[in-house]
């Protein structure tokens, strides 16, 4: 990926440049699955914080679980979800609008004081499009979108995941961004257009070298 590639993952739609991530260890917890598939949406969120590079734990010291995925038939059953209002503003409004797009999932940030992602909640209801969709793929999906703060039209015309014999993967280059903003040297929030360029340039050296490797590999071979 290029600079202006991205650049345009942390454009908003009102043309700023926003980059946080998250920072304090991640402590998910799901609702509205069975117990089936709550260990698939937990594997899925696992295996993107370790892409990340970042950390899981079993408590958050201020909400206990600060990465909350709710599943659901209707945007209503949120009014019943107890103390939802005091996390999501305006909840009542929130549900109406969500009700009026027709919209099937919906993502909500907490941030500190330094402005690093610090609660997430992630909200999918289960239209009949969605039904169709295997639970991995809705799953992997989500924790995706939840690593970062990518902007709101990020993935608006291309999904982060791509499908390889039939299979659900993480497209290679959003992982490599992915890893690329959880670099030590990197900041945990950015807000110049600037932060890209730097980013880029570590998504061009991990790709380099996974190159170099495939091909030592394949002269191995």
């Amino acid at each position: 990926m290029d600079a202006s590639e991205v650049e345009a993952l942390f454009t908003r739609g009102d043309g700023a440049y926003v980059f946080a991530r998250w920072g304090q260890p991640i402590v998910p917890v799901v609702f509205g699955v069975t117990d089936a598939v709550l260990p698939v949406v937990k594997g899925a969120v696992e295996a993107v914080v370790a892409l990340a590079g970042h950390q899981m734990a079993e408590t958050d010291p201020e909400l206990g679980a600060n990465l909350m995925l709710f599943f659901l038939a209707d945007w209503e059953e949120l009014l019943a979800v107890p103390k939802l209002g005091e996390m999501i503003p305006d909840l009542e409004a929130v549900v109406s609008r969500l009700q009026g797009a027709g919209a099937n999932q919906y993502r909500s940030f907490r941030f500190d004081a330094a402005g690093a992602i610090k609660a997430a909640f992630v909200f999918v209801r289960m239209d009949d499009g969605l039904a169709e969709v295997p639970a991995e793929v809705v799953a992997l999906n989500q924790a995706v979108q939840v690593i970062l703060l990518w902007s709101d039209v990020a993935f608006r015309g291309r999904s982060p995941l791509a499908q390889v014999d039939g299979v659900a993967v993480l497209r290679p280059e959003i992982g490599a961004v992915i890893r690329a903003g959880y670099g030590r040297a990197m900041p945990v929030v950015a807000r110049d257009a600037s932060h890209a360029l730097r980013l880029a340039a570590r998504v061009a050296v991990a790709e380099a070298a996974a190159e170099a490797a495939a091909l030592e590999r394949g002269a191995e071979t």
